[in-house]
């Protein structure tokens, strides 16, 4: 019979980890990697049972390949702190990793923003894998899986409680040897951003809540190119 680990990525998530523990209850084991919390992210997990184990944060490809080194079981489920599986989508993955020719599977996820409120566009993601046909993840930003095999699609959703990352995504890029900043970066990444967001994604679907969150979008992304901007600066001058 074909068990499932749950994989969670944490650091300093204490307001969000007991109910993303919550939603992979089904789970026939908890995986957390904790990066580096100094709050009471890993006394909760343990509490709910969780299986704790402390590795650096260099990348999130590296987090993902340690997370399922320490899996015991068959298939892995990669889920977030900030996001909580569906019951339709528990069910769905207690059945068919029982009797499936796919490698692994992509997860429909909705993103909530300002209190609640549904972002239009729906992403598909890989999360789901047979550990043996998962070969590693790969990507020093937006890390990607590498499957020996086809990938379905399951049931139900992940609901996604979007958090700001700058801080951390401006590290990684800086530590992926990001080209050195100017000033036509900003305006570039920012006007990208809010296209994306208000236009590929569907923003405009929300009416004016739609423009709003499209504009945080694009003044994140600002925030994220400006700390990355200080830290070569910085590291700069130390040189």
């Amino acid at each position: 019979m074909s068990k499932v680990t749950a994989v969670i990525i944490a650091k300093n998530e204490e307001k969000m980890i007991a109910d993303c523990l919550d939603s992979v209850r089904f789970c026939d084991e908890i995986v957390v990697v904790d990066t580096g919390s100094t709050d009471n992210t890993v006394k909760l997990a343990k509490e709910k049972n969780a299986k704790v184990f402390h590795f650096a944060m260099t990348n999130y490809a590296d987090v993902r390949n340690k997370g399922k080194e320490h899996a015991k079981n068959d298939w892995i489920f990669y889920i977030d702190a900030d996001e909580r599986a569906t019951k339709e989508l528990a069910e769905h993955i207690k059945k068919i990793i029982h009797n499936t020719s796919f490698s692994a599977f992509k997860i429909k996820r909705k993103n909530f923003y300002f209190g609640g409120h549904e972002w239009p566009y729906i992403e598909k993601l890989e999360r789901v894998f047979k550990k043996d046909k998962l070969k590693k993840w790969v990507g020093p930003l937006h890390e990607s899986p590498v499957i020996d095999g086809e990938v379905g699609e399951l049931n139900g959703y992940l609901l996604h409680y979007t958090l700001v990352w700058s801080k951390v995504e401006a590290e990684l890029r800086y530590k992926a040897g990001h080209p050195k900043m100017a000033w036509w970066r900003f305006p570039r990444v920012m006007t990208a951003a809010f296209y994306d967001s208000y236009i590929k994604q569907g923003g405009w679907k929300a009416g004016p809540v739609g423009i709003v969150e499209s504009m945080y979008q694009s003044f994140s992304i600002f925030v994220t190119y400006a700390r990355l901007w200080e830290l070569q600066k910085r590291f700069k001058n130390e040189k």
